[in-house]
């Protein structure tokens, strides 16, 4: 039979016996001879047939009880029950329910405190990661859920479901984040014990993944030298020269600030001193400057030092030069992304 359709759904009528319309996967729409329409999930765990009640139709209408089904089948592919994770995942919200209102300390309570505390103390884009992060894969599937309620088996489902979908390395990220949330909680009472203790080895290792880079000592020569003859524009040229010389992250190189440099040109000590706003750590940091980096940096100062940043945007000068026009200017070079990010 063929996937069923919102029309064929809403005009299904009962008959003297209970019969089923099929839609693939595993999920048949029932209708019983009250007229009653349930979505059921048929499917095998553990060498065993089983049968999962989804919903009644129309509250649960068929995109809705495909969604299930998909989330399920994921489910079964990471090696759990859906039958089980519905019963936990019920039983928690249950006894999330039973508590007082008012003292009732949810995982996206705590967690957004947790964070509310702890992200003031990372740079913005490391904070954001973290904070998208557990608002798409952790907050919708423990809404309401008292933080000290959650049981491992129910974690780890949702850590399931974030690898089903082929992000094992997010998966671990977010494991590792409960944790340190969980640990909150508990050290403010507001639980007992750290439920990621309990799952530890229960992700497979994330496949580790070096990013290109040259090594080769004849091999970074020739990069320099390429780097020396490139043909687009000044400021990319010359971010690219300075970068092998300060040993920075890129994006504290790209986003550097005139202010950074009171004492350019003057009779001191030759450093750049990046404030502690800019860096991942939040301490101050301070890079020694050779004579090379001294040559570009002058260079640099006829070209944008009248503006807020050495490396300006090409579009603005309130913006720093992107990320993406170091990489496009090493692809024009002729290195692939396997060779040199």
């Amino acid at each position: 039979m063929g996937k069923l359709n919102d029309k064929a759904t809403a005009a299904a009528q009962p008959k003297e016996k209970q019969y089923k319309l099929s839609d693939g996967d595993g999920l048949s729409l029932i209708v019983q001879p009250n007229g009653k329409k349930l979505w059921w999930f048929r499917y095998r765990f553990a060498s065993k047939e089983k049968t999962l009640s989804i919903g009644i139709y129309p509250v649960v209408g068929l995109k809705n009880a495909r969604e299930w089904t998909l989330e399920a089948r994921k489910l079964l592919a990471a090696g759990l029950d859906p039958m089980k994770v519905k019963k936990d995942t019920q039983s928690a919200a249950i006894a999330s329910a039973a508590a007082p209102v008012e003292v009732l300390e949810t995982v996206e309570r705590i967690s957004r405190e947790w964070f509310e505390k702890f992200g003031k103390l990372w740079v913005d884009s490391h904070a954001s990661k973290i904070i998208r992060r557990l608002e798409r894969d952790l907050f919708p599937h423990f809404k309401g859920v008292a933080i000290n309620t959650v049981k491992p088996i129910e974690l780890l489902a949702v850590l399931r479901r974030v690898e089903a979908r082929g992000a094992l390395e997010t998966a671990h990220r977010l494991l590792q984040n409960c944790g340190q949330i969980w640990r909150y909680a508990v050290s403010t009472g507001r639980a007992e014990y750290d439920v990621t203790l309990s799952l530890k080895g229960a992700l497979p290792p994330a496949k580790e993944t070096h990013l290109g880079a040259i090594t080769e000592p004849q091999a970074i020569g020739a990069l320099l030298r390429n780097i020396d003859e490139y043909k687009g524009t000044e400021i990319v040229r010359l971010i690219m020269q300075l970068a092998p010389l300060v040993f920075v992250r890129p994006g504290e190189l790209r986003r550097a600030e005139w202010s950074e440099f009171p004492n350019f040109n003057e009779d001191v000590e030759e450093v750049w001193v990046i404030p502690e706003s800019r860096m991942k750590a939040k301490r101050k940091h301070v890079v020694p400057l050779c004579r090379q980096a001294m040559v570009i940096l002058g260079d640099l100062k006829e070209l944008t030092g009248d503006g807020q940043y050495l490396f300006p945007s090409p579009r603005s000068k309130t913006r720093p030069l992107s990320e993406t026009a170091i990489l496009a200017a090493l692809r024009r070079m002729g290195y692939t992304t396997q060779e040199m990010t």
